[in-house]
């Protein structure tokens, strides 16, 4: 069975990949300049499965303003230019031959504006994923057999702390990755 420092140090190994994962995520939004890492999140239709971007594509960025994303299947060219356009990334990516090409639109106040709402969105993702890690903690303390209710209660003040410690992480992360967008 578990016990109480198990299960907290289980929540914050789950706390740690929520925070990793909304990093993850803020790599595909761009702020002044491509990078390869903007179309990480984005999703393939290949081979009767949805692939990651990468596994079936060189992505590179010889711009500052565009991206080249070269399909290693030639045949996948128009799949990969649909999955880059329906991402929810705001790209208008163009086929030239067994290329697809991403021009990066130009960042106004109303892009950047819409940019910080992606953020917002995987903010609240990281969030989430935060209070579902303590949720599951607190089950677990609460199921706990042979413990004293004054231990499980010092437990679950402990995991408070560790929640609102996360949670200021992502919240730390979200204000400078706005700030990059917003920057002119």
């Amino acid at each position: 069975m578990n016990s109480i420092p198990e299960i907290l140090k289980d929540c914050k190994a789950h706390m740690e990949k929520g925070v990793e994962a909304v990093k993850r995520e803020f790599t595909s939004v761009r702020s002044g300049k491509a990078t390869p890492s903007m179309l990480d999140t984005v999703k393939v239709e290949a081979y009767g499965a949805l692939v990651a971007l990468n596994q079936v594509a060189s992505v590179n960025a010889p711009e500052p303003r565009a991206l080249l994303v070269t399909p290693f299947d030639k045949g996948q060219v128009r799949a990969v230019e649909k999955a880059i356009r329906e991402a929810g990334l705001g790209f208008d990516p163009a086929i030239q031959g067994a290329i697809v090409r991403v021009p990066l639109p130009a960042m106004n106040e109303q892009r950047r504006k819409e940019l910080v709402k992606v953020v917002h969105k995987f903010v609240e993702e990281g969030h989430i994923a935060i209070r579902h890690a303590r949720t599951h903690a607190r089950e677990l303390l609460k199921k706990l057999d042979g413990v004293s209710e004054d231990d499980v209660k010092h437990a679950e003040k402990d995991l408070q702390k560790m929640h609102d410690e996360y949670i200021h992480k992502v919240d730390a992360l979200s204000k400078a990755k706005e700030a990059e967008v917003m920057e002119v």
